[in-house]
């Protein structure tokens, strides 16, 4: 239920189906435990150094989003990463690193304090071992935003076991009654500042 990015937008794939993809990134459970043979509990040790630098060679493709409660924008996101939608929230995925997009009404344009009042608490609750919250309003391509970083840990991986100590930029644009809130996340270490400025300066109303 995944697709990778070849062009520009074009219709997304059929929704995906429940627990494909979460609503943030990575998902947003928390780390599970595994027990060993004594019954003990053990969480899975978090790792503070994998790989996850996005090369800067990176071509950029344009999407337009065809389904959520606000389509009237673009942005850009790395050419060949896998691609998921789920309701109104569209989720690029390569390797360690992930790319959120959701658009919801909004009544006004977000704050620092509505996002420090509001979605920090949400955020807080799933995102295992949050921290570090900070909020500040920022000025891009399309406009002022709200931007909202913070560090947690991914979902255990599947296969290996590992959790991921993640960074992850939260920006909050707002158009015409409607709010999108682009997520960029990955590794801590990660050198990511470049691509993640490409993606968020991208932003484009039409």
């Amino acid at each position: 239920h995944t697709r990778a990015v070849r062009g520009g937008g074009g219709a997304p794939p059929p929704p995906a189906p429940p627990g494909c993809s979460g609503s943030g990134p990575h998902g947003s459970a928390p780390t599970k435990s595994t027990a060993n043979s004594g019954g003990q509990v053990h969480a899975a040790p978090t790792e503070s150094n994998p790989p996850g630098d996005i090369p800067d060679n990176q071509v950029y493709v344009a999407y337009r989003p065809t389904s959520g409660s606000f389509t009237g924008f673009t942005v850009k996101v790395p050419e060949g990463w896998a691609r998921t939608v789920q309701g109104g929230t569209t989720t690029f995925t390569d390797k360690l690193n992930t790319i959120t997009i959701t658009s919801v009404p909004a009544t006004a344009a977000p704050t620092t304090a509505s996002v420090a009042a509001t979605v920090v608490p949400k955020v807080r609750t799933q995102t295992a071992k949050f921290a570090a919250p900070k909020v500040s309003e920022v000025t891009r391509h399309a406009g002022r935003a709200i931007l909202l970083t913070y560090q947690g840990d991914s979902a255990k991986d599947p296969v290996t076991g590992k959790v991921v100590r993640d960074a992850f930029e939260r920006y909050a644009y707002f158009r015409s009654g409607h709010e999108v809130n682009l997520t960029l996340s990955g590794p801590v270490n990660a050198d990511n500042v470049d691509p993640w400025r490409i993606v968020s300066d991208s932003v484009t109303w039409r």
